[in-house]
C-alpha cells in the first residue's frame, strides 16, 4: 500500500473503482446510541446469553421472555437518527460513488438517511408479522400493542405473538437477501467494510468473495478482522471522524 494519508488513499480508491459496495456492521450505529453485541463490558451479549433471549426456540417456547427482552431493544431504537457515517454513505450513492449497502443492522437508519438500495441480512425492526397467521404490523403499531398488551407482547389480531422481522439465533438469512449480498460481492471493485468485525457466517465470507473475484476491501472500524492483512486499507479511528476525512479527501482535488 503507498505511504500517505489512508483517508486520501481510499478516496483515491473510490474514485478509481466502477463499483463500490459498503459492508455495515453494528460499529456504525455506535455513534447514533446504539450498543452493539459484542464489545467486552459495553456490548448487548455482555450482559445477556443471546440463547437465552434472542433465539427463535426461546421465541416459541416462551414468547414473554423473548418480548421482555426484544421490547427494550424496540424502545432502545425508539429515538435514535442515523448520524453522519450514515449521511455520507447516502451521499455517496446519491454521487455515484457507491453502488449499495449490505448490512448486519436491524434498526433502520441506512434507509433513515437517505440510502436507496440496502441489503439487510439480518431482516429489520421496522415490521413484526405473526408466524401463524402471517398479518404484518409496522413498527409504530407494534409499539403500541407491546405497550397494551398486559404481558408485554405484542400480538396480531387473533392473538397469537408477533415477531419481529429480524433474523433470530436459530434462523437462516433471508435467501434473497444473502443471494443479492453476493452478487454485490462478485461484481464490486471496491468493498468498504465499516463498523463490523466480520465474524459472523455467512456474512464474513463476503470479503473473501470480493477478493477472490480481483476487487479490494477497504476496513474502517476498530476491532481487529480476519481480513486486516488482506486490506488495501485499514482505518481504526472513530468510524464517522474516518468517513469525513475520506469524504473531504473525495471532495477535494486529487492527489498527485
Amino acid at each position: 500500500m503507498p505511504h500517505g494519508d489512508p483517508h486520501v488513499r481510499l478516496a483515491e480508491l473510490i474514485r478509481e473503482s466502477l463499483s463500490v459496495v459498503a459492508l455495515t456492521g453494528a460499529g456504525i450505529s455506535v455513534p447514533s446510541g446504539i450498543p452493539d453485541f459484542r464489545s467486552p463490558g459495553t456490548g448487548v451479549w455482555a450482559s445477556v446469553d443471546p440463547m437465552e433471549v434472542a433465539h427463535i426456540d426461546v421465541f416459541r417456547r416462551d414468547p414473554k421472555r423473548f418480548w421482555d427482552f426484544y421490547g427494550q431493544r424496540f424502545h432502545t431504537l425508539d429515538d435514535k437518527a442515523p448520524n453522519r457515517a450514515h449521511d455520507l454513505l447516502a451521499a455517496w450513492e446519491r454521487r455515484g460513488k457507491l453502488d449499495a449497502v449490505i448490512t448486519q443492522n436491524i434498526d433502520g437508519l441506512h434507509s433513515a438517511a437517505g440510502s436507496k438500495t440496502i441489503v439487510e441480512v439480518h431482516g429489520t425492526v421496522a415490521s413484526s408479522r405473526c408466524p401463524t397467521c402471517g398479518q404484518r404490523f409496522a413498527l409504530h403499531e407494534v409499539r403500541l400493542r407491546l405497550d397494551d398488551d398486559p404481558d408485554g407482547i405484542p400480538r396480531c389480531d387473533n392473538g397469537h405473538p408477533l415477531k419481529p422481522d429480524v433474523v433470530l439465533f436459530g434462523e437462516d438469512l433471508p435467501v434473497a437477501a444473502l443471494a443479492h449480498a453476493r452478487q454485490l460481492a462478485r461484481t464490486a471493485d471496491l468493498m468498504l467494510c465499516i463498523g463490523t468485525s466480520l465474524e459472523v457466517y455467512p456474512v464474513s465470507e463476503l470479503p473473501s468473495i470480493t477478493l477472490s473475484e480481483g476487487g479490494q476491501v477497504a476496513i474502517v472500524t476498530r476491532s481487529h478482522t480476519e481480513y486486516d492483512r488482506l486490506a488495501a486499507v485499514r482505518l481504526d479511528d472513530d468510524v464517522v471522524e474516518d468517513l469525513e476525512r475520506v469524504d473531504a479527501a473525495l471532495s477535494g482535488p486529487r492527489s498527485s
